[in-house]
């Protein structure tokens, strides 16, 4: 690496792996939807996932790998870490409840999975639209307003969570409540995760407006 690399922040580095991140996590959120709506040939789209998964984790080494080789960088080092972490973070609970969906057996899906993967894809798209504009941090309050939203659509994602494990506990197969239950958590979980990386992005904005 020469003198230039290690003086010069690499801006343009970290913003596009950070615009990859965004947009690989986007992809699984719609295969999410796609997969929830349409339940069929569930192993060949679990497997897709799986692939979309793989690819996150690779450009989240990518960041980390070039954390450790730059020396100044545009943001600070932990906001890096932790923005990389909580993007990983969704893709990871994307991924693992569709692999979940599968291991369990569920042979069809429900309303209140269909509406938290919605929820899901809506905060992701907000989250790519704030992740894109780091980059310059021009307008701050926009970043603050995708971040609004995504904490908005998570209160949402906790109602759904609420009426559906209400509904669940009405019906009478042990093995089903525990299945569903589990499922509905972890869809949830994925909302409070990508909140998550919206309170990194607005501690960002804020800190470098």
């Amino acid at each position: 690496m020469g003198i230039k690399e290690w003086v010069v922040p690499q801006d343009k580095i970290f913003f596009d792996l950070f615009d990859r991140m965004a947009a690989t996590v986007v992809s699984a959120a719609d295969l999410l939807v796609e997969f929830v709506e349409n339940f069929e040939n569930v192993k060949e789209q679990c497997h897709r996932m799986k692939e979309i998964e793989h690819q996150g984790d690779e450009i989240t080494h990518q960041i980390y790998e070039q954390l450790n080789r730059t020396f100044i960088t545009p943001l600070e080092p932990e906001e890096i870490s932790r923005l990389a972490s909580a993007l990983d973070d969704i893709l990871d609970y994307i991924d693992g409840t569709a692999q979940q969906m599968y291991s369990y057996g569920i042979t069809e899906t429900d309303d209140s999975m269909i509406q938290l993967a919605k929820l899901i894809q809506l905060s992701v798209v907000e989250i790519e639209k704030a992740v894109t504009g780091i980059r310059t941090i021009k307008h701050p309050s926009l970043i603050e307003e995708r971040c609004i939203e995504v904490n908005r659509l998570e209160n949402v994602a906790d109602n759904v969570l609420g009426h559906a494990i209400r509904d669940l506990f009405k019906t009478g197969d042990a093995i089903t409540i525990i299945k569903l239950k589990d499922i509905y958590e972890n869809l949830e979980m994925a909302t409070d995760k990508c909140e998550d990386v919206a309170n990194v992005l607005s501690d960002i904005a804020i800190r470098h407006s």
